[in-house]
């Protein structure tokens, strides 16, 4: 049986979704793909079997790795139930480039670039990690930033 449970608080900054189930059923994954669809400015990121609403704006970095998509934030990485390329087309793209064929970088979490390497730019973020853009991605990446 669902249980619906709202907590309005004025002292609480932004509206969260927290969906808490003793196992990963298929009404569950309904659930999360259909909040998902209605607020395309969050995903839903999954860590030790809890589903927790992600702020776009808070990841520094989405990833592919071993079949898998994680999110990067700046204390913790989720994993999400996207593709890549689906992930691409619901992320803004003035905010959000992608730099590789596995990695989609916030560049507003961007600290700067070190273009020291031939052929490609590492991308430098702000909580101290790098990344590097593909070849392939190197011209889009310059037309972007105006370089």
């Amino acid at each position: 049986m669902l249980k619906v449970e709202i907590n309005i608080d004025a002292g609480f900054g932004e509206t969260r979704v927290v969906i808490t189930a003793n196992k990963m059923t298929e009404e569950v994954n309904e659930l999360v793909r259909r909040i998902s669809e209605y607020a395309p400015s969050v995903l839903v990121g999954f860590k030790n079997d809890h589903a927790v609403m992600l702020d776009c704006g808070k990841v520094i970095r989405f990833y592919a790795a071993n079949q898998k998509v994680y999110a990067v934030t700046e204390d913790t990485e989720y994993t999400l139930r996207l593709r890549l390329y689906e992930l691409e087309q619901r992320l803004d793209s003035t905010v959000f480039v992608r730099i590789s064929n596995s990695e989609i970088v916030n560049l507003k979490e961007i600290k700067g670039f070190d273009l020291s390497f031939a052929g490609t730019i590492c991308v430098q973020f702000c909580n101290g990690s790098a990344s590097y853009v593909s070849r392939r991605y190197v011209a889009k990446i310059k037309r972007i930033l105006g370089m």
